[in-house]
């Protein structure tokens, strides 16, 4: 537990109802900081597997916690931007697709596991993982400079990747599931 990747991931975890606060917050300055906030906790994600593949200190409880920190997270920043209105209209649609692929994968992961199969995260993946953290801090930035730099495309960039996202997260949703089906009674 007191492991140093471990520690950042709970960090992760503790660091989202004050993410969630600095970004229900209109101020400009509250979401620079909440922008700042989500950029160090984007760190500790990489950190944390890094240190313990690099230390050998993988352990149960970082195997169980990382994907859990990393889905609360996400679900806690998308649903406060839609709630900004940053993520609006047809926009939404891409984000419920990021979230409801969050819920599936978690619920096929879980299964599989009491089977005793793994279903390692493959490489588009990760992609689909950099794509949705670019998107989502970039949706976080333009609330803090859309007022004071409205020059910024950090509102474009933003929606570029999360579409980018949630069409990369429909392609390995699919690939998960059809690994899945693999290990399934029908």
């Amino acid at each position: 537990m007191s492991s140093l990747p471990n520690l950042l991931t709970l960090s992760r975890i503790f660091a989202v109802p004050l993410l969630v606060i600095l970004m229900w917050g209109r101020e400009p300055w509250e979401w620079l900081v909440a922008f700042g906030l989500y950029c160090i906790a984007g760190l500790t994600d990489y950190l944390d597997g890094y240190l313990a593949r690099a230390q050998g200190t993988v352990s149960k409880l970082g195997v169980f916690l990382d994907p859990i920190a990393d889905k609360i997270m996400v679900a806690a920043v998308i649903v406060m931007l839609i709630h900004s209105g940053t993520i609006h209209g047809l926009a939404t649609v891409a984000a419920l697709i990021i979230l409801l692929r969050e819920i599936f994968v978690s619920g096929l992961r879980e299964y599989l596991a009491a089977l005793q199969v793994s279903m390692p995260v493959s490489q588009l993946a990760k992609w689909k993982t950099a794509a949705q953290m670019v998107a989502l801090g970039a949706l976080v930035l333009d609330g803090a400079t859309a007022r004071m730099w409205p020059a910024l495309p950090a509102l474009e960039i933003g929606l570029v990747c999360l579409w980018a996202s949630a069409v990369l997260t429909l392609i390995t949703g699919y690939d998960y599931l059809r690994t899945g089906l693999k290990h399934m009674d029908t």
